[in-house]
Parts: C-alpha cells; structure tokens; sequence
C-alpha cells in the first residue's frame, strides 16, 4: 500500500472527512502501527476544537490507538520490537527525556509530552507514526477494540485506584459510570476494595451491582452524598470520574479521616473545597493522569488475568462523524471505538 486513510478535522470545530495520504516511513526511533482500532476519548474534544494550545490543522486526532507495528525506524529493533508486534499507544504518546519530571522518572507528567492527535496524527486512521517509548504490548487474550480504550480510560482508572491511599478491605467510591466510571468499578471491585458506586438516578443502581459494587448511591436523593458515605464508615478514597466539579466536592465531607478525592475527571468549572475539612481530618484533594506506556502494559495485563473488558460500541473509520457525535452527546455505552477493519 502506498496510501491509508484518515479521518481528520480542517479546521477547529469543523466536520470529519475521510481523506487519503501518502504512507510516511518511520524515522529513528519511532515505528508505524497499523491501526486495528482507536477509540474515542472525550478529550479529544480538546484538539478538536483547538481549546489547548498548538494545535495544527488538518488535524487527526485520536490517542486510544491499537494495532501492530508493521515497520520499524532506525533503533527500534535495538528496543526490543519488531514488525507484526500487537501494540497500544494512549494518552502518553511519547516523552521528551530531557524535561525535570523526565530527568525524575515521572514521565507522565513530562513538560513536553506527545499525546497522539496534538503532538503528532493521531489513531482516527489506518496507520500512525509513533515513538517506541509510547508503546505498550498487548497480550493475546485482548482484542485490539478492548485495548484501545485500555490505554485512556482503562490505565486512568485502574492507576488512580492502585496508586491511591486505598488497600484491599477499604471503602472506595466511584463517582460516575460511564467511559471511566464503569471500568473503575470493575477494576475497584477486584483490586478488593468494598467498592461503591454513585450516579445520578436510582435506575442504574442494578447496572452497579453488574459491574462489582456493592453499594449504589443516587446523587439525586435525599440524603446527600456525603451523609450516605459516611453511614457506610467514611471512603478511604473517592475516584472522580464524572467531569461534574461540583459532584466532586459534594463528595469530600464523605471521606474518613486522611481519605482522599482523585480526581480524573475533567471539569471547567473549580471545586468548591472548604479548608476546614481538609486540615480538620487530614484529607487529600489530587489530580491523577494517565499513565506511562508501561502502566497501559500493566493494566491489559490485570484486566486479561480478571477477565475485564470495557463496554463498547464498535464502528468503522468512515462512520467517525456520529460515532464522535454519539461520544459528545453521552449517549455513547460506553466507548466508541472506531476500527479500520
């Protein structure tokens, strides 16, 4: 093939549309992935309509890439891949390796990071150009529509949750379960966490229960959140996926002592914490980002050994408009996923 297709923007806010480009070769360092699947995260929104900065268009967005590397840049052989390995790229697409937080080994939170779709084109393709430090493996047992989403939405949940203050036997609360929301639940529930799960209605209480809660809160009812938490002993952690600020602090006053909110969701608006609690009690307020390709890695890995998937609807690339759409609205259960098949 001397072409592949991609589904980019041409301008900020504008429509998809499905053009072909000429296959670019990898330079040093970096391999070509065919993309199998690519799922869409609600941050693409973000480069979509060019709300962060130094974005460039056309534009092809997309950074819950799944596929196999098919050619490989100079050195990538020396780093252990080869062509036809089965690969994830998520919201770390790449770090700068100079940076502070890069020189500390936090390369997460790197000065310079390379997410897929603002750094470079993203998965919304067939192929995409990729640094070898982005890349996770994926295990057999995971198909590529599941571990795209893995690499976003799954590392995002299942870090937040081991690297909180949260161990087996303690109260942790989910709130929200949609994209994240309902991956975090199943990851809470067999990391051994008495997991809790909040939303908005009591209708989706049954649905908690499916993924591994055993306890489900209605934001909407009577009793504030807070109180209902604090009936069932206080969580030690409160994971904040719902991009709602003030479905976040509404939680804070439900934490037990030295508990803490993690937050993952992405919200415009601030939260409204009063210090009081938090020197009163010792209470934690953090943001949590993604994950490392290593951490993408790990996540596939504990989801293929407990048997947990994300709840997806899959479309071809040349539906990108609704299934984006369908993403935007909520009205998506749970992931859209985009494949090239």
């Amino acid at each position: 093939m001397t072409t592949y297709r991609v589904a980019q923007v041409a301008a900020a806010g504008g429509p998809f549309e499905i053009r072909e480009r000429e296959v670019p070769q990898p330079g040093p360092g970096h391999v070509r992935v065919a993309v199998e699947a690519c799922g869409i995260c609600h941050s693409d929104a973000l480069f979509v309509d060019a709300a962060v900065p130094g974005i460039r268009f056309p534009l092809v967005p997309g950074h819950e890439i799944a596929g196999r590397i098919e050619a490989l840049g100079e050195g990538a052989s020396d780093m252990g891949w080869q062509a036809g390995d089965r690969v994830a790229v998520g919201w770390f697409g790449g770090s700068c390796g100079h940076c502070t937080p890069c020189r500390q080994g936090d390369f997460v939170v790197c000065d310079n990071l390379k997410v897929p779709g603002w750094a470079y084109d993203g998965g919304f393709a067939e192929s995409v150009i990729a640094p070898v430090d982005a890349l996770a493996r994926i295990p057999d047992a995971v198909a590529a529509t599941d571990a795209a989403p893995m690499a976003c939405a799954g590392v995002t949940t299942y870090n937040g949750l081991r690297r909180s203050l949260a161990r087996p036997g303690d109260l942790v609360a989910v709130l929200g379960i949609g994209g994240l929301g309902h991956l975090a639940v199943k990851y809470a529930a067999a990391m051994g966490f008495e997991t809790v799960a909040i939303a908005r209605g009591a209708d989706k209480a049954d649905f908690a229960k499916q993924l591994g809660a055993h306890h489900y809160l209605d934001s909407t009812a009577d009793t504030s959140v807070a109180d209902a938490l604090q009936s069932l002993g206080g969580a030690k952690v409160v994971l904040a996926t719902a991009a709602n600020s003030a479905a976040m602090t509404a939680t804070v006053e439900g934490l037990t002592h030295r508990g803490e909110l993690v937050v993952i969701g992405a919200a415009p608006e601030p939260l409204g914490v009063s210090p009081v609690p938090l020197l009163m009690r010792g209470l934690v307020v953090r943001g949590h980002p993604s994950g490392t390709a290593q951490d993408v890695q790990d996540t596939m890995a504990f989801s293929a050994l407990h048997g947990i998937r994300p709840m997806i609807e899959s479309v071809p690339l040349s539906g990108v408009a609704e299934a984006y759409g369908k993403m935007l609205s909520g009205a998506a259960r749970f992931r859209m996923v985009l494949t090239t098949g």
